[in-house]
């Protein structure tokens, strides 16, 4: 969120890779601070030395209340603030019929995609409410599964559909509190994650069909251009995707 008063501050979850790295690139850029958070050691360290200056790397399992404390304190005793949280941090399932879900899947699905955001979010509005000046930015990664499903894909849509909740939700609840809330909901962004759709992936007809993709790197503008909204204004949910994936089809 802009300001003039001082340095922004943005700690971004599943910073490792990806959307995350791409994020904390763009971001920089502009003169953010940013705290990189994921729970491998080594590719946080990469994005960091790749990035250069204002970068914080802390390892951290957004799905543990303990390491989720841990993250925003070391993000205020580096920097002093927060103005910014991406709740990035997101895992699926093997696409599989629901009867061969296995319980302990379901779960870590739903500990670190919903539970590890409410989790953050909720370090996030104590401690913007608390700093001065107060208030603050959190943007949920919805992904476009928040609106369509893809076949065999219930913990992760699942999910995605309740972050829009929760956005909608935080959004009611920072609305008096200086503290803005949004989503941006992505769709085959090329990133390790996503290389499988270049080669082909299973359609709602039954068929296997490669699907285009898009730049990770435009992504990670589009969160900068929703972080850096001035504090009354708010993408209340964005849909960036790549143009020719079949996502507005009629299957």
């Amino acid at each position: 969120m802009a300001t003039d008063s001082h340095e922004n501050v943005a700690i971004i979850t599943g910073g490792g890779t990806g959307v995350g790295a791409a994020t904390a690139s763009a971001l920089n850029k502009r003169g953010w601070l940013i705290v990189l958070c994921g729970r491998r050691t080594e590719p946080l360290e990469e994005v960091s030395q790749s990035i250069g200056e204002g970068v914080q790397p802390v390892v951290a399992d957004v799905s543990d209340p303990h390491d989720v404390e841990h993250l925003f304190g070391s993000a205020v005793e580096a920097y002093g603030r927060v103005d910014l949280l991406f709740n990035n941090a997101g895992i699926g399932a093997p696409p599989v019929p629901i009867e061969e879900q296995s319980v302990e899947q379901w779960r870590s699905v739903v500990d670190i995609n919903l539970t590890g955001s409410w989790l953050c979010a909720r370090a996030a509005f104590k401690q913007m409410k608390a700093q001065t000046p107060h208030g603050g930015r959190i943007i949920n990664n919805g992904s476009v599964s928040a609106q369509t499903p893809r076949p065999f894909s219930t913990p992760y849509t699942a999910t995605k559909h309740a972050v829009t909740g929760l956005t909608k939700a935080l959004s009611l609840e920072g609305r008096d509190l200086g503290i803005t809330v949004g989503q941006i909901d992505i769709g085959n962004a090329a990133t390790p994650l996503t290389a499988r759709m270049s080669s082909g992936v299973l359609q709602a007809n039954g068929e296997t069909t490669a699907e285009a993709t898009m730049k990770v790197e435009d992504v990670g503008e589009a969160v900068a251009l929703m972080a850096e909204l001035p504090a009354d204004a708010n993408i209340l949910q964005m849909t960036i995707m790549a143009n020719g994936m079949p996502l507005v089809g009629r299957g």
